[in-house]
């Protein structure tokens, strides 16, 4: 039995606009979208997506969920799949979906269809005009800036200056920039394309903007 899109709703808080169940629906509706271009087994694919950050995700919690939410998440799976009377090999595979989907994290890489296809779905919802939306969501949520210039420091290192705030710009340096570069899957490569030029546009517009040169 396949968990539905409705007993998963129940699993998130209702007003989180980073990694709430908006964020879970999109990511879905994505890895669906890979998974049949790539040839992934949807129930896995769909209930890894379900659940993927059902546990920790939320930045207004402790900062060490956050750290290891693909994990809290993935024995949340296992807990919830084992109630539900799934066998133990397509729960292991869930499983692996959901610890192998975190960015940051990656000493469990993505090794199936299905957890390649989770882990572009995820990252592709950090590009284009969803990603600089949620990233200046997540900025608000932690009491910082949409835009600050960067430190030479930060540029050249990734590092901060002791009273440097880490803006919604200074995440499109560190990270954004970079995402669609570590993508697996063809289907997602190729969505990232017109994504990752659309978020470059928008920060390079923001700067200027910010800078009074437009």
């Amino acid at each position: 039995m396949e968990l539905s899109i409705e007993q998963a709703r129940a699993y998130y808080p209702g007003d989180d606009p980073v990694h709430g169940f908006d964020h879970v629906m999109r990511v879905y509706r994505i890895a669906e979208r890979l998974g049949k271009e790539e040839g992934a087994d949807l129930e896995i694919l769909h209930t890894a997506a379900l659940l993927h950050d059902s546990k920790g995700a939320d930045p207004r919690g402790e900062e060490n969920e956050r750290e290891v939410h693909h994990l809290l998440s993935a024995e949340f799976a296992g807990t919830v799949l084992t109630e539900m009377g799934w066998q133990p090999e397509r729960i292991a595979a869930v499983q692996h979906c959901i610890r192998s989907h975190r960015y940051r994290a990656q000493d469990e890489p993505p090794q199936t269809i299905e957890a390649m296809c989770l882990f572009d779905a995820d990252k592709l919802d950090v590009l284009g005009a969803i990603g600089a939306a949620r990233t200046t969501a997540f900025s608000a949520q932690a009491d910082l800036p949409f835009y600050r210039e960067p430190s030479q420091r930060f540029l050249e290192s990734g590092e901060h200056e002791p009273d440097e705030l880490h803006s919604a710009y200074h995440e499109y340096l560190f990270k954004l920039r970079f995402v669609h570069e570590r993508l697996l899957t063809k289907a997602g490569r190729a969505i990232a394309q017109q994504r990752d030029a659309f978020l470059r546009q928008y920060f390079e517009q923001l700067q200027a903007e910010c800078r009074g040169e437009r």
